[in-house]
């Protein structure tokens, strides 16, 4: 499978803008993205000046051009490689989406079984790898297991570490990773709980087989709902990718070292870890039992919101100042699946009041307060089972494709560089070294 080219340097100038400064004026060239988006290049600011710009969080600085994902915030819109995310998620499967991510374009059918043929070829972990996890204690957070053993997968792996990195050894890559973490992520569940890890079935889809190897005992296997199914498929679809987010950011500013996929995938999981970035679905379920709990109503905790008196959690985004797209159909496949499964979540409920009100309330209309994608997500692992602290490795397996994708393109870049943030200096001016006898007690 051949995938598409580097793209421009998101493209061609269209004029330039002129930036007075105390000494003199610099004119900086205007880039126009294809869908439109407006940028001044300060590549060679202080080159021509000795300035530099001042952007803590990046909010308003672009540190690459990506061909991968799309997001209109003001819209509410997500496409993959220009597939609206809507349409992926209806009609694609979880591999897809990997492979278009990846390469560019939607694969060939004889791509995708080749593909799936390639990820139950890399299921098994090395023998060698079973011993590592008897090294971590049995209370140990999985997402330091997933990222450590992503980290030794690669040492089992060196035909994958080559600094040269082309298609075919890419989706052997990828493969393996998409394959393995599963694995990591299942044995990591199985060894908390102090049970027998389930081997892979090759027989299942790359779903089914995980959730085999989570839910499945010696006396019991596992055998999920359809429902149950496409709801994991649709959940890791709309975590695939999301433009360049904490997690993508570091992936991007690691592989720009040199380092490689494997290496630059687990600095992508430590990033996610961060309760501010993968555990906002984790807090969602705490607050909405915390809620449940205390026996509040949610109009009561909606006016408490209003005085500032509770924070409400799952609510806005950084990105949409619309609704987020992902959060709609995380709502019916919500609705979807506790129907198929029959079964009445008191969390849900609340949940379900919360959005009601916010999508008519003046006071969230106004602040554009919409329910996000980890409002919903967090329910929908709860339904299938998944505990609290696998929230965010649940979030991992869907990043990963996303991950790798921004890694090969930076990888690909002929224009790229190392990353080497600048800063703006606060510390001390010069110092005379005092010896520590003259320092006084």
């Amino acid at each position: 499978m051949q995938s598409t080219a580097v793209p421009a340097a998101a493209d061609a100038a269209r004029g330039t803008a002129r930036v007075q400064l105390p000494e003199a004026e610099v004119e900086l060239p205007i880039v126009v993205g294809s869908e439109g988006e407006h940028g001044v290049n300060i590549g060679r600011l202080r080159d021509q000046t000795g300035y530099i710009t001042v952007d803590p969080g990046f909010g308003n600085t672009a540190a690459c051009n990506s061909a991968i994902t799309f997001i209109d915030g003001e819209e509410g819109i997500l496409r993959y490689r220009g597939y609206p995310i809507e349409e992926l998620a209806e009609k694609s499967s979880f591999v897809e989406v990997a492979m278009l991510l990846i390469f560019g374009q939607l694969p060939a059918k004889a791509d995708v079984e080749r593909f799936r043929g390639m990820l139950t070829d890399e299921q098994l972990l090395h023998e060698g790898m079973r011993y590592h996890f008897e090294g971590f204690p049995s209370h140990g957070h999985p997402m330091a297991m997933l990222s450590a053993m992503i980290n030794a997968c690669g040492c089992y792996h060196p035909e994958l570490l080559s600094s040269e990195m082309d298609d075919e050894r890419l989706l052997r890559a990828t493969a393996t990773l998409m394959s393995k973490v599963c694995t990591i992520a299942a044995f990591s569940y199985k060894m908390t709980k102090g049970q027998r890890m389930e081997y892979p079935d090759p027989s299942l889809s790359y779903c089914r087989n995980f959730l085999h190897m989570m839910f499945s005992m010696p006396h019991r296997r596992y055998e999920p709902p359809l429902q149950v199914v496409r709801a994991l498929t649709k959940f890791l679809i709309l975590h695939a990718d999301h433009e360049q987010n904490c997690s993508t950011s570091t992936v991007r500013m690691v592989g720009s070292s040199g380092a490689n996929v494997f290496a630059s995938v687990s600095s992508g999981v430590c990033a996610l870890w961060g309760p501010l970035h993968g555990g906002a679905n984790m807090a969602v379920i705490e607050m909405l039992q915390q809620i449940h709990d205390g026996g509040d109503d949610p109009r009561s905790v909606v006016a408490k919101v209003k005085d500032r008196k509770f924070r409400l959690m799952g609510f806005g985004h950084r990105v949409y100042k619309n609704f987020d797209p992902r959060a709609k159909i995380l709502e019916q496949t919500c609705s979807e699946l506790f129907d198929t499964l029959g079964v009445s979540d008191p969390l849900l409920d609340i949940a379900r009041e919360l959005a009601a009100i916010a999508l008519t309330d003046d006071y969230f209309l106004e602040r554009r307060l919409y329910p996000n994608v980890d409002f919903y997500s967090g329910i929908i692992l709860r339904a299938l089972g998944i505990p609290l602290n696998m929230f965010t490795v649940m979030f991992s397996i869907g990043r990963v494709p996303g991950w790798i994708a921004h890694w090969y393109e930076l990888y690909r870049d002929p224009d790229r560089r190392i990353c080497r943030p600048r800063q703006i200096y606060t510390g001390s001016g010069k110092r005379e070294y005092v010896p520590i006898a003259s320092r006084g007690c």
